[in-house]
């Protein structure tokens, strides 16, 4: 492969205003003033068959969801698209986790929620609103997290200044280079952290959901990861667990998607059905909480 000094298509260069009506450069400067302090979950960075994905309904439908951000002008070379990153266009675009980290100061949740895409796109919909709002809840969900994710935010300021009564936490879908019994591991060593830094707290941990349109292999794994979840978390006490995997799978061995659009995440449908049990059990550990904790409730 040829070095960058020696490629052309790798040598950075604005786009030449041959026209004179200066839109590349606006269109430029328009995407550094959009990333200030913007948090994407996905960027998208090209020429027009990135800027014009925007213009149709697959858009509004899969990736607005995603939080996404396109950077797409048409026409642009490799060498433009270089340019415009090395002058601007990843700027102040700032992670999730240190909006986490800021809000969590002085923050009073009585509920906080952790995990990946299935605790973020929870706050999408309107359960999250009806259910789960009511409960001052802080939902700390960044799609694609794995439990080493997971760990290092927790380690890492997401639990200063934070006192909630009870935690939500959901992950281990995405730990795909991970045994079952090493991501059961890795899910109870949040938990453990949990009960060190929050030692008043009640832990209550999610079940993997299975995943995928008919049996596979990873849905054998996440049943695995469950297993060993029943096993392991009484151990601490305070932690308790949440298995509703066997409402996604039908008799003939399918999931719909009507409940998991892309048979892994969940649409309103498929929300419904986890955020109704795990409601009823929040709503019970609150109520089980002493009298002078749950004062703020009422």
């Amino acid at each position: 492969m040829s070095g960058d000094g020696l490629n052309p298509a790798a040598a950075a260069r604005p786009v030449d205003d041959a026209q004179g009506d200066g839109r590349w450069m606006s269109q430029h400067t328009r995407f550094v003033l959009e990333c200030k302090d913007a948090e994407p979950d996905v960027l998208f960075v090209g020429d027009s068959m990135i800027q014009l994905m925007q213009q149709y309904e697959v858009w509004r439908e899969l990736f607005s969801p995603l939080h996404a951000l396109n950077f797409g002008i048409g026409g642009d070379t490799t060498c433009n698209v270089l340019w415009r990153l090395q002058n601007g266009e990843l700027e102040n675009i700032r992670p999730k986790h240190t909006r986490f980290v800021l809000e969590c100061k002085d923050a009073e949740p009585d509920v906080l929620f952790v995990g990946d895409s299935m605790i973020q796109l929870m706050q999408q919909y309107e359960v999250w609103r009806e259910l789960f709002s009511p409960l001052h809840a802080l939902n700390f969900g960044i799609g694609g997290d794995t439990t080493c994710n997971v760990l290092w935010r927790l380690q890492n300021g997401e639990l200063e200044n934070i006192r909630p009564k009870v935690v939500v936490l959901w992950v281990g879908t995405n730990n795909y280079g991970h045994t079952a019994e090493q991501v059961a591991g890795g899910i109870l060593a949040i938990a453990q952290l949990l009960t060190s830094r929050l030692p008043k707290a009640k832990i209550l941990v999610l079940g993997l959901l299975p995943r995928g349109e008919r049996p596979n292999p990873l849905r054998v794994k996440n049943a695995a990861v469950n297993g060993f979840l029943r096993s392991w978390l009484p151990r601490l006490g305070r932690a308790q667990f949440l298995d509703v995997s066997g409402e996604f799978v039908h008799s003939d061995g399918t999931i719909i998607p009507q409940d998991m659009f892309d048979f892994l995440h969940l649409t309103a449908t498929g929300y419904r059905t986890v955020a109704k049990p795990l409601s009823d059990l929040l709503l019970q550990i609150l109520e089980e909480i002493p009298e002078e904790r749950r004062a703020s409730l009422v």
